[in-house]
């Protein structure tokens, strides 16, 4: 679900840049993520008075506001940056290297082991977001047309994605899914304000136009808030290397709205992109794994 709502996010940024700069875009998109999360928060919160919860330390603190950093201005300034010097495909295809960056990192830092089956599944659902990208015709958005640059904008966002992914699942070790996202989305929309303000001047307001605003609407309470609590949830519960196969739903979801939207066409290497990540989400998830005692008992 986490990857099939993600899918929609360049779309949704694609509309808001044509009115305002990527500061003033990525702002509004986690401002209206707040606002989605509070209502999860305050149930949290009731639930939380019911129970006992487990107080954060001080490093645990450190590494919330890392995380933070990380994952929200650093993140998407840089990615939505890279999606205003290219296209919606291209920047959808560059999401492609996510699950192999995600499975590198936890095999390194995570003390995760992934056999050669699961390397197999990563890299044919990787070879399958690219060719469902390439099989189309581009189509640029107000006469943006594919760049090197923005490209590698883009990939280097998902480089710094891996060590906020890698942090909050730290953290959802002591802590629940919801309090890591409501916490990591407060402080970095927090961190977003100082940055952009203080950069870009005040968002606009009165010159936003309609579809402006929905669009900011979806990819803030959508792609965001919703999004992230999803994912947490899920990571909470996988591995991080066996999660990382659904992030390629998000460039081949994003390529389909291309055609249906932006006038680009399939070809047959997209249509054999699409079978090769369904037959790796099939492997990685029907496949027999160690049951983790805690997450089983929890």
């Amino acid at each position: 679900m986490a990857g099939c709502l993600w899918g929609t996010g360049f779309f949704f940024g694609k509309l808001a840049l044509r009115e305002m700069s990527v500061g003033h875009m990525v702002l509004y998109r986690f401002l209206f993520a707040t606002l989605g999360m509070l209502p999860m928060m305050l149930t949290g919160r009731r639930r939380a008075g019911d129970a006992k919860t487990r107080s954060w330390t001080r490093r645990e603190r450190w590494i919330l506001l890392v995380s933070a950093a990380l994952g929200i201005p650093i993140q998407f300034l840089l990615q939505f940056e890279g999606l205003s010097r290219t296209t919606v495909s291209h920047a959808s295809l560059m999401v492609g290297t996510m699950p192999v960056l995600l499975a590198l990192g936890a095999t390194l830092f995570a003390g995760e082991r992934l056999d050669w089956v699961g390397w197999l599944a990563l890299a044919g659902s990787t070879v399958g977001a690219g060719l469902i990208v390439l099989g189309g015709h581009e189509a640029g958005v107000a006469g943006v047309a594919p760049s090197l640059g923005g490209d590698m904008l883009v990939v280097l966002s998902l480089t710094i994605a891996l060590g906020w992914i890698l942090m909050n699942k730290s953290l959802m070790e002591s802590h629940s899914p919801l309090a890591v996202t409501a916490y990591g989305i407060l402080t970095g929309t927090l961190m977003l304000v100082v940055l952009v303000v203080s950069a870009d001047g005040l968002p606009p307001v009165k010159t936003v136009s309609l579809t402006a605003w929905l669009a900011l609407g979806a990819s803030g309470v959508l792609c965001t808030a919703t999004t992230t609590l999803l994912w947490n949830w899920g990571i909470h519960h996988v591995p991080a290397s066996r999660a990382g196969v659904f992030l390629n739903i998000e460039p081949a979801l994003g390529s389909l709205l291309g055609v249906e939207l932006l006038g680009d066409k399939l070809g047959p290497f997209a249509w054999v992109g699409g079978g090769l990540i369904l037959a790796a989400a099939v492997t990685l998830t029907t496949r027999g794994h160690e049951i983790n005692a805690e997450v089983l008992l929890e």
